[in-house]
């Protein structure tokens, strides 16, 4: 039964960044809906369940508002340009700080460890994010020690990823951590997520590519 089940809630806010949220959410949503024998289940949430516009445009429907479930037992903060406003929003970093008293694992994706670090949740911790707000954030929590170039860091009670695509490889390695790596293997066969991704200049070389881009062919 779902009360049995324990709680992963992605924070949705106006201005996160698309993938920030998705990328995630995909994730976690597949491990959960494909092995609900785990006992995990994932809501998006927002503040009063409303609908939220992404840094994009994109709406996202939230599946719960934080006042309708417990407190969770992991929480993924996201970043984007929206993730300024929360803050300086009390509650919210009640919220988070609450949750950490409690024993969640909390996490970030870009610039959601800046609420993280807002909160006091980074304190003399390993922490990555955003390439462009390291300085963001240890203006927040100088004592952060700070590792650009990862894409996610572990630090035991925090995981940070760092910048929008860098949430998928975050959400598997949680996938890993709460059910081990054979499921997060699973997962990431189920998304079909083995990210080669060539230069530009060789997708130019491409004959197919090429061959679709003459003018004969168009």
């Amino acid at each position: 039964m779902e009360s049995m089940q324990q709680l992963i809630a992605i924070d949705v806010f106006d201005g996160a960044e698309e993938l920030d949220v998705v990328g995630p959410w995909e994730v976690l949503s597949h491990w959960t809906q494909e092995y609900p024998a785990d006992g995990w289940r994932v809501h998006l949430v927002s503040d009063d369940g409303a609908v939220r516009t992404c840094a994009k445009g994109l709406g996202i429907v939230p599946t719960a508002a934080w006042t309708q479930l417990p407190l969770p037992d992991v929480i993924i903060e996201p970043g984007g340009a929206g993730s300024r406003a929360r803050l300086t929003e009390p509650a919210h970093l009640s919220r988070l700080r609450a949750a950490a008293r409690r024993g969640a694992l909390m996490g970030s994706v870009c610039t959601g460890a800046l609420v993280l670090a807002a909160a006091g949740l980074l304190k003399e911790r390993p922490v990555t994010t955003f390439h462009a707000a390291f300085d963001e954030l240890l203006a927040l929590e100088p004592t952060a020690k700070v590792y650009p170039g990862e894409r996610w860091v572990d630090s035991g009670e925090v995981i940070t990823g760092a910048g929008v695509s860098a949430g998928i490889d975050m959400a598997l390695h949680l996938v890993g951590r709460l059910a081990g790596p054979e499921r997060a293997t699973q997962v990431q066969d189920g998304i079909e997520y083995h990210p080669a991704p060539p230069r530009w200049d060789a997708v130019l070389r491409n004959p197919f590519v090429a061959r679709r881009r003459r003018p004969e062919d168009a």
